[in-house]
């Protein structure tokens, strides 16, 4: 097992999207798993799952957007399994997500999408990064999505600011031994994006990706287990888009 005895945080590892296929990926490579979600439903339901499949998975609520919240959640994961190896940024607003133009949408609304899909990341980060220290380094694995390319709105905004924060902060993370790295999801068959995308746009859609399907959670789960990896120890600052080369015919 090229990760067992470590410890990972998942966050938006809930149950029913990415983030509960990242943290069955991880705990079935021996992974001690944290699933952290704002939902204690759905993330007590993706670590009772787990358990009960003989992994070693704990559900801890966590609000990625407040400080205060992230700091106790990091405490309480290394307080729990005695260390943290890595995280997986996965929490986002994108199921049910409000649209609006930039110049438009409600101000308040606005910065709420940005203190969630944008500052999370980093917030979760600053307050589980001096628990790597303690072990010696780590890795980080931030949630993109090919809409920082695309133009996409407040969302594909958010994210490519998450794209340039994962290339800055890999430069202040690799002198303490971790790296950070994030992968670009394109359109991945999760209830979000269904809800986002009618049916009768799908088929159009796929027509324009060199691989003609959506992705499957678990292609995202396969390269963040990847990126997380030994396998990836000269891997750091990189945006990896899993999306089947949709990007190709949009660029």
């Amino acid at each position: 097992m090229r990760y067992s005895g470590k410890v990972a945080i998942v966050t938006g590892g809930g149950a029913g999207g990415m983030g509960e296929a990242m943290a069955r990926g991880l705990a079935a490579e021996g992974l001690k798993v944290i699933v952290a979600d704002i939902s204690e439903e759905k993330g007590r339901a993706t670590a009772d799952a787990l358990t009960a499949e003989g992994h070693c998975a704990h559900y801890l609520p966590v609000d990625i957007a407040s400080p205060e919240s992230a700091e106790a959640m990091a405490t309480a994961a290394a307080d729990r399994f005695g260390r943290i190896d890595y995280l997986v940024n996965n929490a986002a607003l994108f199921g049910g997500m409000e649209r609006g133009g930039l110049l438009s949408m409600e101000w308040d609304k606005l910065k709420r999408h940005f203190d969630i899909n944008l500052f999370g990341g980093l917030i979760v980060a600053r307050a589980v990064v001096p628990h790597m220290e303690k072990e010696g380094g780590g890795a980080i694995v931030c949630t993109s999505s090919t809409a920082a390319w695309l133009g996409a709105g407040h969302y594909g905004v958010a994210k490519a600011g998450v794209n340039a924060l994962v290339i800055s902060l890999a430069r202040e993370l690799g002198p303490k031994g971790i790296r950070i790295n994030a992968i670009a999801p394109g359109m991945t068959d999760t209830a979000a994006f269904r809800g986002q995308v009618p049916p009768e746009h799908l088929d159009a859609r796929l027509a324009e990706i060199s691989i003609p399907r959506l992705a499957t959670p678990q292609d995202q789960a396969e390269a963040v287990k990847f990126l997380l990896s030994d396998s990836a120890s000269f891997i750091t600052g990189q945006i990896v888009a899993v999306d089947g080369g949709s990007l190709f015919g949009r660029l």
